[in-house]
């Protein structure tokens, strides 16, 4: 595995900030299959707080919102938080957005959440020190028993090893930088964690393979 490019790391905030600025809506309003599932069994352990990583323009978010739960949203789009925001305005709901790169030490206190939630954020362009780091994190703002669900896209997505490698399972296609996840990936961000499932699904046009995996804080 080759060293990860940093200079092409360092300009997705910009391409992502822009990206979401030009297409309103982008991925739509409805949910995502992965924040159905991830909510009827946050549900079945009665979780009630929820913190959402890499929210976007919140197509899950308030799917979250609307089944009850008390939701966190972080992000590190300007343009997406706001129109979250905007959003929970109209509705009238309550979404505690915060902007913030995950890159960072999460700004939550230890044991503060019932179960994180995350599609396809993790398989950006993050390192796998940095998901390492970002996934301790994790399990610090967890509850004890407390659930993590989360989706990337997986070494056997059509796109992997194409396009432009940036290192460390890393690849560049249309100005995208995607992380593809190994399954010796996603037991190293086990660590403290009881896999409780994981199974693969396609998504979108092209169409994408992820992985979803949830996991319990032990």
């Amino acid at each position: 595995m080759t060293e990860p490019d940093r200079q092409a790391i360092a300009g997705q905030h910009d391409h992502w900030d822009s990206i979401l600025s030009d297409n309103p809506d982008m991925y739509g309003l409805d949910p995502s299959e992965s924040a159905l599932a991830a909510s009827a069994r946050f549900g079945e352990v009665g979780a009630v707080t929820v913190l959402e990583l890499g929210a976007g323009q919140g197509r899950d978010t308030f799917h979250f919102v609307r089944r009850g739960f008390d939701v966190t949203a972080l992000d590190f789009s300007h343009r997406g938080l706001a129109s979250i925001e905007s959003r929970a305005d109209q509705m009238g709901a309550v979404v505690r957005c915060r902007r913030h790169d995950v890159r960072s030490p999460l700004p939550c206190a230890d044991d503060s959440f019932d179960a994180c939630y995350s599609h396809m954020l993790f398989c950006m362009a993050l390192t796998t020190d940095e998901l390492v780091a970002l996934m301790a994190e994790v399990r610090r703002v967890l509850k004890p028993g407390g659930l993590v669900a989360y989706t990337a896209r997986n070494t056997s997505d059509a796109h992997y090893g194409e396009g432009i490698d940036c290192g460390d399972d890393m690849w560049e296609h249309g100005g995208f930088i995607v992380h593809f996840f190994s399954p010796e990936l996603i037991e190293r961000l086990s660590d403290g964690f009881e896999i409780i499932d994981r199974f693969e699904f396609t998504e979108g046009g092209l169409p994408r393979r992820l992985i979803s995996v949830t996991m319990r804080k032990t």
